[in-house]
């Protein structure tokens, strides 16, 4: 493929953005902005596949008789719901000299055209030393059991998952994961006159209490130390009576020194409450810093660094960097942007990081 038909696959990506924040895909709902995207790829001649609202498909140029490796490049299409105080209408595009305002433009749009320019290069040059998958998929913005999950058997082995999320192009080498605990404090009813019973909100608060002060004691380098937050708390039935229940949830970040049921089993030992996890499945996410990927970024120098956001990368079992255009201060904010130049920065990068890539 040559330079000039990479400037048309970023003109493209321009436009292919502007359509994709003008078709809404609020999580779980996403059906429409999956065919818009997937009539794009389609036609550059690919074999698109499909699951719920989740696309993939795979490149032709490589070796099939040979061992080789296979990368996924991923990102994804949903959208959180718009907040208050935005200036314009979140769905409609709105390009301001260098600037494209609209939902979903910077978190993820920007590093979905972003990949799917570079797929399709790259699936256009000479034979390549790997296989590459591209999957959009649905449901990050919810980690919902209907996104990248639910394809993962399907994509067969990967060796290395390449994620787009909005860092400055920069590369995480490591992520924080979540755990969120629902947690239950159990008192006794009674009359408030005659202050009998239990009062479970004063379990809690004791609880709380402890935990706003509590320290984990690993820290990794990249990630520092996991970070607890209560987030809600709800108790008390009635102004006269004594709550025998009161529940709170905390919000838990952890690195990669830790298990997710370490960590739970660290605080049931310290709280009265008893903890319930609503999942364990989103890890932190680390890739050795000597892993060809990394040495590659640095090398042509892109900064690396620790990421305390989530993203898809919790729940994929390989190798994987998060990489992609626009800035993560911007997401899920009123007036949401990218800018067009950092799309084709981005592109560039994400090509120079790829095209001559080896294991």
């Amino acid at each position: 493929m040559s330079v000039v038909k990479l400037k048309v696959l970023k003109e493209e990506a321009i436009k292919l953005l502007i359509r994709i924040i003008n078709t809404p895909s609020l999580s779980k709902k996403e059906k429409k902005v999956s065919y818009l995207i997937e009539n794009y790829i389609s036609k550059y001649g690919f074999y698109i596949k499909r699951k719920f609202n989740n696309i993939w498909t795979e490149n032709t140029n490589y070796n099939k008789k040979k061992n080789i490796r296979t990368i996924l490049l991923n990102s994804h299409h949903d959208t959180v719901k718009p907040g208050k105080n935005w200036e314009t209408d979140p769905f409609t595009a709105i390009k301001k000299e260098d600037k494209l305002i609209g939902l979903g433009s910077n978190d993820a749009g920007a590093s979905v055209v972003s990949l799917i320019s570079t797929f399709i290069y790259l699936s256009n040059l000479c034979v390549l030393p790997y296989k590459l998958v591209l999957s959009i998929t649905a449901e990050e913005e919810i980690s919902g059991s209907l996104g990248v999950r639910s394809i993962l058997p399907e994509l067969g082995y990967i060796d290395l998952g390449i994620i787009g999320e909005p860092t400055k192009m920069k590369v995480a080498i490591a992520e924080k994961g979540l755990i969120i605990l629902d947690v239950i404090s159990k008192g006794k009813t009674g009359h408030s006159a005659r202050n009998q019973g239990v009062n479970a909100i004063y379990i809690a608060t004791k609880d709380i209490e402890f935990l706003r002060n509590f320290q984990f004691d690993r820290k990794s380098k990249l990630l520092g130390f996991p970070i607890l937050t209560v987030t809600q708390i709800k108790g008390g039935i009635q102004h006269n009576v004594i709550p025998d229940l009161c529940s709170f949830v905390i919000d838990i970040r952890t690195n990669e020194l830790y298990s997710n049921e370490e960590l739970i089993e660290i605080i049931q030992k310290k709280i009265r409450s008893k903890i319930k996890p609503r999942s364990l499945h989103l890890h932190s996410s680390f890739i050795n810093t000597i892993h060809p990927i990394v040495l590659k970024a640095k090398l042509i120098g892109i900064k690396t660094y620790g990421s305390p956001t989530l993203s898809d990368q919790s729940i994929m079992p390989f190798p994987t960097i998060k990489i992609g255009v626009g800035d993560s201060i911007r997401s899920h904010t009123p007036n949401e942007y990218v800018l067009i130049s950092e799309i084709i920065d981005g592109i560039d990068i994400y090509i120079r990081l790829l095209k001559d890539f080896q294991f």
